[in-house]
């Protein structure tokens, strides 16, 4: 098993920032030669800690997606209803997050959509079907106010 340690967690944070940022570059924003931040992000991968790398598109060109935020209640809050449900999330690339939340809801999700018409089919074959599902709660964003991407 991979413990990460005070350099590991600056490698990641640049990452997070700019994952394709060279490892010249990253080793000097870390204190660690090319090849050492290299070795390190590749055991950082192996043991699962990484999991992948994605692009950010600025959707200033074109239509903004709305973010929805939706709150879950389950019908018990078991392990095996926990399970089922967090199992069928999985399988829906749609839904962007999810997180097992405390207080009013069990969950909470985001995704992201074009338009009402694209949540109502989000909605209806995605949510309303998930295992054990109670109570469904959706909030429609307005704006992004705050990103923690660096521009």
């Amino acid at each position: 098993m991979y413990e990460i340690d005070a350099i590991d967690r600056k490698i990641i944070r640049q990452l997070r920032l700019n994952s394709r940022i060279s490892n010249v570059d990253l080793g000097k924003e870390v204190g660690l030669s090319p090849s050492a931040c290299l070795r390190r992000i590749t055991l950082m991968e192996k043991a699962g800690i990484i999991t992948g790398y994605t692009a950010l598109v600025d959707m200033a060109a074109g239509e903004q997606p709305i973010a929805v935020i939706i709150q879950i209640t389950l019908e018990r809050q078991t392990e095996e209803y926990l399970n089922r449900f967090e199992s069928a999330v999985r399988r829906y690339p749609e839904i962007r997050e999810c997180f097992l939340m405390t207080g009013g809801s069990d969950y909470l999700l985001r995704v992201d959509v074009e338009s009402a018409g694209a949540f109502e089919r989000i909605h209806k074959e995605i949510l309303s079907v998930l295992p054990g599902v109670l109570r469904i709660n959706s909030s429609f964003s307005i704006r992004n106010v705050l990103s923690t991407r660096q521009k």
